[in-house]
């Protein structure tokens, strides 16, 4: 499966003190505004998402179609693809995209200890 740009997206309780340790890191904003609540960082080709009041937990994120610039990708395999390969694959789906759909979708589960994977298309 081509799973597309990979990130994880950290649950932050104090979105200033985490963009300033990040930046000590070496990353810079990519994306997103403070206003929104969230900022996607970047160091090279690693993304961090630092979301302030969105979700509980971190989250391990791919987003099909997309490369690590956040540039569309003339190959790749659609949300649904992947879908139907997790459900052949015996995976239980926390959250299905309508298989009948098309373009942007989502599909999210959880690997044996919990840990949330989203599967985020937005193309």
């Amino acid at each position: 499966m081509k799973l597309g740009a990979f990130s994880i997206s950290l649950s932050v309780k104090d979105l200033n003190a985490s963009k300033e340790f990040y930046e000590k890191l070496g990353f810079s904003v990519f994306a997103g505004s403070m206003e929104m609540n969230y900022l996607i960082m970047k160091n090279e080709q690693t993304l961090i998402g630092l979301f302030h009041q969105m979700f509980d937990k971190n989250i391990l994120t791919f987003n099909p179609g997309w490369d690590q610039d956040a540039q569309n990708v003339p190959d790749f395999d659609d949300v649904r693809k992947i879908q139907q390969s997790l459900k052949d694959a015996g995976i239980q789906l926390a959250q299905e995209v309508d298989p009948n759909s098309s373009g942007p979708g989502s599909i999210l589960l959880f690997d044996p200890d919990g840990n949330s994977i989203l599967f985020d298309q937005h193309i």
